[in-house]
């Protein structure tokens, strides 16, 4: 949870960034929570597979 939370941060941050004109600062924000929310995907789908194949539950 702590991948999502940091990518939350990072889109708070750039849409703050955007609205007061700092452009180039929500643009690195932006790109660092589009890439943050992308692994937290990443490891909660292999997450998820690996438990399937053991035959357990993770939720």
């Amino acid at each position: 949870m702590t991948l999502l939370k940091w990518a939350l941060i990072c889109f708070v941050i750039s849409l703050i960034a955007g609205g007061l004109g700092f452009t180039g600062i929500a643009s690195g924000a932006g790109s660092l929570a589009r890439i943050l929310f992308g692994l937290f995907l990443l490891v909660a789908i292999v997450i998820v597979v690996v438990a399937f194949a053991v035959g357990q539950v993770v939720f």
